[in-house]
């Protein structure tokens, strides 16, 4: 039986991923900041653990608790809508820490044990944002870009070693918890100069009628785990895929 490890699992894309996974037959390690076991299904094959992926100490615990593992998905993420010019870089710092940083982070301190059993798969989750330009998400956008170049690089780098590394990247979802996440800093970084386009794109995400729904990111980083081609990318959502397609 394979195990997985998926950080951010509290709600959206992480909570359908580890019931995703649990349901293919898989043991399932979902890691949260703040636990919940109330979100999962009680099983032998499923524990929630505490995992801060801004925190050694806290990764460290997380992995030594979990034992051995087959594969580690970083999904964990915040989100950060707004301007740039009134973004401040404390915020920039914050999203970066934990989307990218966090990321490179948990890679490194899984990669020993996958290059002494030379199996196994990373796969990282990134975003649509890197497909196409969006407006307000320039912070956001870097963040998920260097994952994207990070990503890619490494590949490479563990091909040899026959341990795999893979990109899964979601369309817009309405149902995730993204814009609450973002929510408390978009009063700090869309002033009154880029007020009434803000609202305007804004307004424009909620009339979005093709979508991506967390059952689409689940079934796509189940895919990459098991993709043995050389694939790096998986768009997951139609609208991500239109955008993939597209370019």
């Amino acid at each position: 039986m394979k195990t997985v490890l998926i950080t951010g699992c509290s709600s959206g894309y992480g909570l359908e991923t580890a019931r995703y996974f649990h349901a293919q037959g898989w043991s399932v390690i979902a890691t949260m900041r703040h636990p919940r076991e109330d979100v999962l299904p009680r099983s032998e094959r499923l524990r929630v653990l505490p995992l801060d992926v801004t925190k050694p100490d806290s990764i460290a615990a997380a992995l030594e608790a979990s034992g051995p593992i087959d594969a580690l998905v970083n999904n964990a993420g915040i989100g950060a809508i707004g301007a740039f010019e009134a973004t401040p870089m404390r915020i920039a710092r914050e999203v970066f820490e934990t989307n990218t940083l966090g990321v490179m982070a948990m890679t490194q301190a899984v990669l020993p044990q996958l290059r002494r059993r030379r199996s196994g798969v990373v796969v990282n989750v990134t975003s649509s944002v890197t497909l196409a330009p969006m407006p307000l998400v320039a912070v956001y956008t870097a963040s998920k870009m260097a994952v994207e170049g990070f990503t890619a690089s490494l590949a490479f780098e563990l091909e040899d070693l026959n341990v795999r590394v893979k990109l899964v990247e979601p369309g817009y979802c309405p149902t995730t918890g993204f814009a609450r996440n973002a929510g408390p800093r978009i009063q700090e970084v869309a002033p009154e100069p880029y007020a009434p386009f803000a609202k305007r794109v804004l307004a424009a995400f909620t009339q979005q009628e093709v979508v991506t729904k967390e059952s689409d990111v689940a079934e796509a980083v189940y895919r990459a785990a098991n993709d043995t081609s050389g694939q790096l990318r998986f768009p997951a959502g139609p609208d991500a895929v239109a955008m993939a397609q597209s370019r």
